[in-house]
């Protein structure tokens, strides 16, 4: 819960309140409006009816603006909370799982549980942390790549929409990439209503109205194992390890159990009204933990918690949103969410086919993702993670010891002290140096 002493640290801050409070309105902003459309097709494809749906998206924005109050009041550190944009783009490649959406809550129950035991049992970390970057890498890239693939395919059927959104968020990547998705979302948001006062199709009002709908949580294996699993991995490997490193990287050292309980309570409360998961931000954090949103280190905790008063502010378009997406040409939705995970898909790429050595098992986990096949009930980023680790055993060299760099054992590094200081040195090297190379696409995460 302290800050690295620095030059920059010990300088008296001369910005305003109105600094903190800007940045925390843009981390909300850009946040939310890069990945909800991701959120929204995770829920869809687990068997979420449209309200089901919208009660989800209200459930994460709330939850985790209520964590970061909560984090940043007790800690005055700009800790900020996200949902698991990875984990939503699990869930809509996985799709309807046996015991439907029912079940589907259960394992968003059973991720909680396994987020929070994280941060109170060190050997479960560690477990997380022993599996290769590679191998995590490349299923979540495999997971990633049906979604942006849809913008393409969109093409076809909605021209008149998905081109003009495909193009504004080109040149802004050009220009202003931190805006590119907000802007695209903005431009696909005006052709739907365009097409919508055009074909004269009706709107549901009534449904814009945000409210929570409740679901019993019920306990299938087949979900727990398919979903609750591997929406856990990425959540951790994707979210919260590199999420630490940021925070690192500018002075910050995270509460790891209290983070750990907080977003793992967050998503169990917030389960049963439909939200699948929320983490520790990785690429948006920069947005409120950086200088540009204080010079003072010691004051960027506002614009974090500003940036939780505004998610709950946002919330409550929950119930629009989905409205206009029900109402919106096809194709519309998934083409906001492809382009918002392009950026993450590229990333995770980069870190899963980097290491020669391993790239053969690299490159099969991210197939088998990718293929989206059930075999058993189980999707296929479980059978994904199974066969990389498996192949990536079989093709060891022979002479070789085990590289811990890579492995991640935590009883390797004896400057490792608990689970969130040995994902964090882990994640150093590869998923931080990506991070800050991608920090303006924030594409990546709410």
């Amino acid at each position: 819960m302290s800050t690295t002493s620095s030059p920059a640290a010990e300088r008296p801050a001369t910005a305003g309140i109105g600094q903190p409070i800007g940045a925390g309105i843009v981390t909300a902003l850009v946040g939310f409006t890069s990945s909800f459309a991701v959120v929204l097709a995770g829920l869809n494809a687990m068997g979420a009816t449209a309200a089901q749906a919208a009660s989800g998206l209200l459930a994460v924005s709330v939850t985790q603006g209520v964590g970061m109050l909560l984090l940043c009041r007790r800690y005055r550190m700009p800790i900020t909370l996200a949902w698991s944009t990875p984990g939503a783009a699990l869930l809509a490649s996985t799709g309807a799982v046996a015991g439907g959406w029912h079940a589907a809550v259960g394992a968003f129950v059973v991720a909680g549980l396994l987020i929070v035991l994280t941060g109170f049992w060190q050997r479960l970390g560690a477990l997380i942390a022993a599996i290769p970057v590679e191998i995590a890498q490349a299923m979540l890239a495999g997971v990633l790549l049906p979604m942006c693939l849809a913008p393409v395919k969109a093409l076809q059927v909605s021209p008149a929409v998905v081109v003009p959104t495909v193009v504004t968020w080109l040149v802004l990547q050009k220009f202003a990439p931190r805006w590119a998705v907000l802007a695209a979302f903005a431009v696909a948001a005006a052709g739907a209503g365009i097409d919508i006062a055009v074909t004269h199709r009706h709107m549901d009002v009534a449904a814009m109205v945000p409210r929570v709908e409740l679901t019993v949580p019920h306990w299938s294996w087949q979900a727990i194992i398919g979903v609750a699993v591997p929406l856990y991995i990425v959540t951790m490997a994707a979210q919260n390890i590199p999420g630490t490193a940021v925070m690192a990287s500018f002075g910050y050292r995270v509460p790891w159990r209290a983070a750990m309980a907080v977003t793992g309570l967050g998503t169990i409360i917030g389960a049963p009204a439909g939200g699948h998961a929320i983490n520790l931000a990785a690429i948006s954090a920069a947005l409120s933990a950086g200088p540009s949103a204080h010079p003072d280190p010691k004051r960027r905790w506002i614009a974090a918690s500003t940036a939780g008063l505004t998610y709950l502010v946002l919330a409550l378009a929950s119930g629009a949103l989905v409205t206009l997406v029900a109402t919106a040409p096809k194709g519309v939705l998934e083409t906001v969410a492809g382009l918002a995970l392009i950026a993450t898909l590229a990333g995770a790429l980069t870190a899963a086919l980097a290491p020669a050595d391993h790239r053969l098992s690299a490159a099969l986990t991210f197939l088998v993702a990718a293929s989206g096949v059930t075999l058993l009930g189980i999707g296929a980023a479980f059978w994904a993670l199974v066969a990389g680790l498996v192949v990536r055993w079989l093709l060891r060299p022979a002479a070789a010891k085990p590289d811990a760099s890579r492995s991640g054992a935590a009883s390797s590094e004896p400057a490792r002290s608990d689970a969130a200081s040995a994902m964090a040195a882990k994640s150093d090297a590869v998923e931080f140096d990506r991070t800050r190379s991608d920090a303006d696409a924030v594409g990546s995460e709410a």
